[in-house]
């Protein structure tokens, strides 16, 4: 019988990159893992709000650098990737979540406008973030990167198609990501939120979300940021080594539920 290998579920040490670290899903990233010990380096295009994440994060006793710029800017993300990488020391862990929700129909005069900065923000960034992480990546025995997509990654909403097709384009991004980092040991994960209060959301009427949580999610609510993040740690610990190329709902059971 073999002996029980005992691995590692802590990042304690670690260095991480959280985009769209402000507020929602990415400020509850990046307070659970200062919680957990890891520095981080956190972006966002909202100064105010993303200084106020790090001052929260760094009562908790890490190190946290700020980068309030636009993702659209590929030479920036290079720059501000490696001036991060150099005052910590390390990059090991890439959480791609920053992100927006603009509707717009394709027939609609300001639809190529939604599509240019979605496709930028959404997709091209995560790539941008990737590329200036990857030496850091490469020197790290934790190698980890989570993009986070969505529910409309794996579906459809009618009036949404840029966001629903940057979001397809996160998961194959992912998918060749993994297979292309695969044999350095590096893991790429896809996290695909469902219904959750974010900013996003947040101009549903309460009704609204209650109607549709009834109707639609097996658990009969929507999620808080927290619960998205707390997957996002369990994907990038030590112990999760073995898991890659994987797009993960985690939306109350939407993508299941037929009716």
């Amino acid at each position: 019988m073999s002996t029980y290998q005992k691995l590692s579920r802590s990042i304690k040490g670690s260095a991480a990159i959280v985009t769209g670290a402000a507020s929602g899903m990415g400020r509850a990233t990046a307070i659970l893992f200062a919680e957990e010990g890891c520095d981080l380096a956190l972006f966002d295009l909202q100064a105010d709000a993303l200084e106020a994440v790090a001052e929260e994060a760094r009562t908790r006793g890490v190190t946290v650098l700020t980068y309030a710029q636009d993702l659209k800017d590929q030479d920036a993300i290079k720059s501000s990737v490696a001036d991060a990488g150099d005052k910590l020391g390390r990059i090991d862990i890439v959480v791609n979540n920053a992100g927006f929700a603009i509707p717009a129909m394709v027939d609609m005069d300001s639809f190529d406008d939604v599509w240019d900065l979605s496709m930028a923000v959404m997709l091209t960034a995560q790539k941008s973030f990737v590329q200036a992480a990857l030496p850091f990546l490469r020197q790290s025995d934790n190698g980890r990167i989570v993009n986070v997509a969505s529910t409309e990654g794996l579906g459809a909403t009618k009036g949404n198609s840029a966001y629903v097709a940057a979001k397809h384009g996160v998961i194959g991004l992912t998918r060749a990501l993994a297979v292309d980092l695969g044999p350095e040991g590096i893991t790429v994960n896809a996290i695909c939120p469902g219904p959750i209060h974010t900013g996003i959301t947040e101009a549903i009427p309460d009704e609204h979300k209650t109607i549709f949580a009834k109707r639609r999610v097996a658990l009969k609510r929507y999620g808080i940021p927290e619960e998205v993040a707390n997957i996002t740690l369990s994907v990038v610990l030590p112990a999760a080594s073995f898991l890659t190329g994987a797009a993960i709902p985690v939306d109350g059971g939407v993508t299941i539920k037929n009716a």
